[in-house]
């Protein structure tokens, strides 16, 4: 036997072969609880504050990792633990898949998806310790940016492309578009009428009727009250019918008795009254004698019944003409088996300086939600799958990467002394506070970046479509975040963080002014809005990179590793916390208010900066001699 026969077998494997499928594969779960569950729940109709409050809690599972770290130490080998864990999170993506169609959907959904949380930040773990066991040093340091990379193709897959996909599912598993033609004119009647429906005889084939084929409106403008009453028959008649949810405070979903509480009657009573009397926008006081754009009002009627408990869901967006033209209401109507043999309205405004001739129309696109949703998990599911069997082959095998059981005793006394000295600091206080308010603000934005562009115009959002939210906010945001983390690691390497802590503040807080714009604007130009989004994304990215190196500046010293994952569990806290109330908040208040107040927060978050000391010369690069 040779001295170079077998040993060097398991190391000639290229990192390139696992790296880039390891942090990708640690990425996606991450996403799909922190943003992917997001949408996807408010695309199911449920509320900002339900979604705000239950997906923050799953934050908890990267909080407290740190506290069942030295078990994946203790028990079987790194390999094991990523091989295995990537198992259980293909089977949880899988079991979210077959628990959408249920009636009770978004329990039973949550309770798996708690399940992805804490096996991917089990994940977390045993990667990050087997890059360490499976990398000398110098390959570390190489790897350290393609590791980062692929993470952040793994959010930009997530936040974009699986959004793309289930927005391509939601339109193609559905009935034909339909085209909904509006014509403006000054010869029109003034005249507002219910379009008159035509009951078709059954041909067996389900599709949207439009009455009528060609909607005309008056250029000739009329009384506001007249625009009032019109709009109030129209929504009212819609959400009697069950096309459109009313826009009311959730109550007893279950059917539960309304019973009170010391935090009910003491403090979430009392607060609520408080914002809604000082800062829940309030509408103008306009005479009923204004003249405003006239109107006119289009009917939408199913062919054919839904199977029971199935629901077809219609999304009506411009698509080209002239923006003077306007859907006022009924961009997104829902036909089941109790309201299909009823028309359901849409209500067109022109604009009231409009005295010309013109045109617009509209694409109505409808789908199956719940079946593109759980497509959309079914693929997860089997990606999990195959990257567990590829792990399993191609994961090299660490001579260091053994099971130590027989040192448990000593690894857990060491461990709380890890976790003593952490805490022990002189300037502990500091520490806690940085990590958990210098996000404050982005913590409660990123919760409601999303919903505030899916929501209606009326409802104060963007009303942009899923699709639309994949491309903008999860494909060029999340490249613009990438860009302003390289250049922020590129800054701190050149005059040090010390130098670049402050303007890394502000970029991180004062770009949601960005946000604060949209709120007010409304912008309807999608350039305009993906601007925004990426300024905001790109200075969160370059703030971020302080956040970064500070944790990285008080993990120095003997026990690093577990000193950095005490950090990064104050700094999932710092995230799960803010966002748990940020739909209540907005919901009260309004998404202008609420976009002012994420601007105030960067108060408290530049509190602590005051404090913190820095060593000049930490994060400069160091030069060969």
């Amino acid at each position: 036997m040779t001295k170079n026969e077998k040993p060097t077998a398991p190391k000639q494997r290229s990192p390139w072969a696992w790296i880039p499928t390891l942090y990708f594969a640690e990425g996606i779960p991450y996403v799909v609880a922190m943003t992917v569950a997001v949408i996807m729940f408010k695309r199911f109709g449920i509320s900002n504050t339900d979604i705000a409050l239950y997906t923050s809690w799953l934050y908890l599972p990267w909080v407290i990792k740190p506290l069942w770290s030295p078990i994946v130490d203790l028990l079987k080998t790194k390999r094991w633990w990523i091989i295995f864990m990537q198992l259980v999170i293909g089977a949880s993506l899988g079991a979210v898949a077959l628990s959408i169609p249920l009636p009770g959907f978004f329990k039973i959904s949550l309770i798996f998806l708690w399940l992805l949380a804490f096996s991917s930040a089990t994940h977390d773990i045993a990667a990050d310790g087997f890059y360490m066991l499976g990398l000398d040093e110098h390959q570390q340091a190489y790897f350290v940016g393609i590791r980062s990379t692929f993470y952040r193709i793994a959010m930009i897959t997530g936040q974009g492309l699986l959004i793309i996909l289930a927005g391509f599912f939601e339109v193609s598993t559905g009935l034909p578009p339909i085209e909904i033609n509006v014509s403006a004119n000054p010869t029109y009647t003034k005249e507002i009428q219910l379009p008159e429906v035509t009951q078709s005889a059954s041909t067996g084939q389900t599709f949207f009727a439009v009455f009528p084929q060609q909607a005309e409106i008056s250029t000739q403008n009329i009384p506001s009250s007249k625009l009032d009453s019109i709009r109030k028959v129209v929504t009212q008649y819609n959400q009697d019918n069950k096309f459109e949810a009313h826009q009311v405070e959730n109550q007893v979903k279950s059917g539960a008795k309304n019973e009170s509480s010391w935090w009910s009657d003491y403090i979430s009573t009392p607060l609520k009254n408080f914002l809604k009397d000082h800062f829940q926008a309030k509408a103008k006081s306009v005479s009923g004698n204004t003249l405003v754009g006239n109107v006119t009002v289009v009917a939408i009627k199913l062919s054919e019944k839904p199977k029971e408990n199935k629901e077809m869901v219609l999304n009506v967006k411009f698509r080209n003409g002239d923006n003077s033209i306007r859907l006022l209401e009924g961009e997104r109507l829902t036909f089941n088996s109790g309201n299909q043999d009823k028309p359901a309205y849409l209500l067109f405004q022109c604009d009231p300086k409009l005295t010309r001739s013109t045109q617009a129309s509209f694409k109505g696109t409808s789908g199956n939600i719940h079946l593109a949703w759980s497509i959309t998990f079914v693929i997860l599911a089997v990606m999990f799958v195959i990257f567990s069997f590829y792990h399993r082959f191609i994961l090299p095998h660490p001579k260091s990467d053994q099971q130590v059981i027989s040192q448990g005793e000593n690894l857990f006394s060491e461990f709380f002394k890890t976790f003593g000295s952490f805490f022990k600091r002189k300037d502990i206080g500091v520490i806690i506070a940085f990590l958990m308010l210098y996000r404050v603000g982005e913590a409660q934005l990123i919760k409601m970046a999303s919903p505030f562009m899916l929501d209606p115009r009326n409802l104060g959002g963007l009303g942009l479509t899923t699709g639309d939210v994949g491309l903008l906010y999860g494909t060029f945001g999340i490249l613009a975040l990438t860009a302003g983390g390289i250049l922020g690691g590129i800054a701190a390497s050149t005059k040090g963080f010390r130098y670049w802590l402050w303007w890394m503040v502000l970029a991180i807080n004062v770009p949601h002014l960005a946000y604060v714009y949209m709120s007010f604007a409304q912008p309807e130009n999608q350039l305009i809005i993906g601007l925004c989004v990426v300024l905001e994304q790109f200075s969160y990215g370059f703030g971020f990179t302080a956040y970064m190196l500070y944790m990285i500046y008080i993990s120095e010293g003997k026990n690093k590793t577990a000193h950095f994952a005490i950090a990064t569990g104050f700094m999932a806290l710092g995230m799960m916390l803010p966002g748990m109330f940020s739909g209540w908040l907005q919901e009260i208040i309004g998404y202008p208010n609420f976009f002012v107040w994420v601007m105030l927060c960067m108060i408290p978050g530049m509190i602590p900066v005051f404090f913190i000391n820095v060593k000049p010369e930490f994060g400069i690069k160091k030069k060969e001699e």
